[in-house]
């Protein structure tokens, strides 16, 4: 598959989700996606961790079976095997994903330091927009770094919270 970073979208956002948020998580991502599709938006990067990633991936697989064949998910992971110690709904729902990717990408054979962070840059340097679950000032989180980085690179970040100076650029 040809990425075209201007029809593209990577996903970030924090691991542990508050089972009461799932739900309207899950919800705000479908509208973002859908408005994100009708600008043109037919890639969707998803770093494949537990929590926003996975519910973010599963939110565009769902939308390309109903009704929006159009949509492309590309699985940009940090290496083989990332896993390998998750409990096995998470690392059934992980295999699922993979199996249901139009791509994946492993930026890595194997566990390095700074293996998320590579993973991290390859999608929002092939991205032009952001779409992200940052809830808190968490300044050394994976996510607040992405969120950073995409901003660096001038791409707008759509944030499904207004939480303090992470709140939204666009949307």
């Amino acid at each position: 598959m040809k990425l075209i970073r201007e029809k593209s979208c990577c996903f970030t956002g924090h691991r542990n989700i508050p089972d009461a948020d799932g739900l309207w998580i899950r919800k705000r991502v479908r509208q973002e996606t859908k408005a994100l599709s009708r600008q043109g938006i037919e890639i969707f990067f998803a770093g494949g961790a537990r929590g926003f990633d996975t519910f973010a991936a599963q939110e565009v697989v769902r939308l390309r079976e109903e009704d929006m064949p159009q949509l492309r998910l590309v699985l940009a992971l940090p290496y083989l095997g990332q896993d390998k110690n998750w409990n096995a709904k998470d690392s059934a729902a992980y295999h699922a994903l993979i199996r249901k990717a139009d791509e994946v990408i492993y930026v890595s054979d194997c566990y390095k330091k700074g293996c998320y962070l590579l993973r991290d840059r390859y999608m929002v340097d092939n991205s032009a927009y952001c779409l992200c679950y940052l809830n808190r000032d968490l300044r050394r989180s994976g996510t607040a770094y992405t969120v950073r980085y995409a901003r660096l690179q001038g791409l707008p970040v759509i944030n499904l919270t207004s939480f303090g100076p992470w709140g939204q650029d666009s949307a």
